[in-house]
């Protein structure tokens, strides 16, 4: 295995001083050889 990733999580504030979710508990492996890409 190259990468795991568990969990992910982030979150940017915004103006009015609230959050926006952009990931929430993404989890994944990633094996040599192998490509990810991620669209959002």
């Amino acid at each position: 295995m190259l990468l795991e990733v568990k969990d992910l999580r982030m979150y940017y504030e915004v103006g009015d001083g609230g959050f926006v979710k952009a990931v929430d508990g993404v989890s994944f492996n990633l094996d040599r050889e192998e490509a990810l890409g991620i669209v959002g």
